[in-house]
């Protein structure tokens, strides 16, 4: 246990030599002349007495509690450094229209996703990772954080439909880079995750690569599903949800290419078995030591003295007002 505010505490010495001067004065002895002074003798004090000469006593020490309490005792629970893994991991996933396709049954492609990216969260507790999702436009879901349960819950709102339709492959690379452009740690890695083709001219993943490279950011990009005729659901006005084939496609080479000239590598995968090994490749692959301090924390003492205090020295203030009170 520690005091916040230890200077406070000197107030006790001097509040108790205070005190004892007080007493001493208090109880000087007075003198009265009488004839018979045995009449003014008793056998014994009564409670009320005792109880009078013990207030004075009960106030000392409910002050010195105060002042205890003032002083801000609190127990500390010290921060320490610890050494482990940990890297800056941005997440960049396609929101397309195409990512509905039922090639991943029982779920879509987006589904499927999802909780392969969930497990992987999960199994880097050391590690800031953050979300972007992208369609004809980009944007960040949640930015670099070490609160996987905020970035789960940011997770699971993501769905197709925020965006606009597209696949704007450059724009949700370069808005991930630009996500660790300030990070510190000695790994920055970007996970691409994508079904389609880039079909938005708003920035050519060229340029976004460029962008990794000059900022040594490495980027692993992950096609998800299969090309040719997919199983895709369409909404029917009349006869409700139906399955149809649709013929999809993925630029595998420009996903190749932006893995090997950043450093990182390229995978597919066709079925969710497939896909939870990549994100375990990945995990195994990215890996750096790091040093990070865990931060302090106090559980305040405080109200543990200084209410008792209050309570006893209110109580005395009754009393003394009342059932003891000194007739003049």
């Amino acid at each position: 246990m520690e005091f916040a505010r230890p200077l406070v505490l000197l107030l006790i010495p001097v509040g108790i030599l205070l005190f004892i001067w007080r007493q001493k004065r208090a109880s000087q002895p007075g003198a009265l002349r009488h004839s018979h002074l045995k009449l003014l003798l008793s056998e014994g004090s009564s409670p009320r007495v005792r109880l009078s000469l013990l207030m004075p006593w009960v106030a000392a020490a409910a002050l010195v509690f105060l002042l205890v309490g003032l002083a801000g005792p609190r127990i500390v629970h010290r921060s320490e450094e610890v050494e482990g893994k940990g890297i800056d991991i941005i997440l960049s996933l396609d929101i397309s229209g195409s990512m509905r396709s039922l090639d991943f049954e029982p779920d879509d492609r987006l589904g499927a996703a999802k909780k392969v990216i969930e497990q992987f969260i999960a199994g880097r507790p050391h590690d800031r990772i953050g979300l972007v999702v992208f369609a004809q436009k980009a944007f960040t879901q949640c930015p670099l954080t070490l609160d996987h349960q905020v970035l789960t819950g940011f997770l699971d709102e993501v769905q197709i439909g925020l965006i606009e339709d597209g696949t704007a492959i450059g724009l949700g690379l370069a808005t991930a880079v630009a996500r660790l452009r300030h990070s510190d740690s000695p790994s920055r890695t970007v996970v691409l995750l994508t079904d389609g083709v880039n079909n938005v001219p708003t920035l050519e993943p060229e340029t976004a690569v460029e962008l990794a490279s000059s900022l040594d950011v490495r980027v692993y990009t992950v096609a998800i599903g299969r090309q040719g005729l997919v199983p895709f659901p369409v909404d029917d006005p009349i006869f409700g949800r139906r399955t149809h084939q649709v013929e999809t496609k993925i630029d595998l080479e420009l996903l190749k290419t932006i893995a090997q000239q950043t450093g990182g590598q390229m995978f597919q995968a066709t079925d969710p078995e497939a896909l939870e090994n990549i994100f375990r490749t990945i995990d195994k692959l990215e890996t750096a030591r790091y040093k990070t301090t865990v931060s302090t924390w106090y559980r305040e003492l405080m109200p543990w003295f200084v209410l008792p205090a209050l309570l006893i020295l209110l109580l005395e203030g009754l009393l003394t007002a009342t059932w003891l009170r000194r007739l003049p």
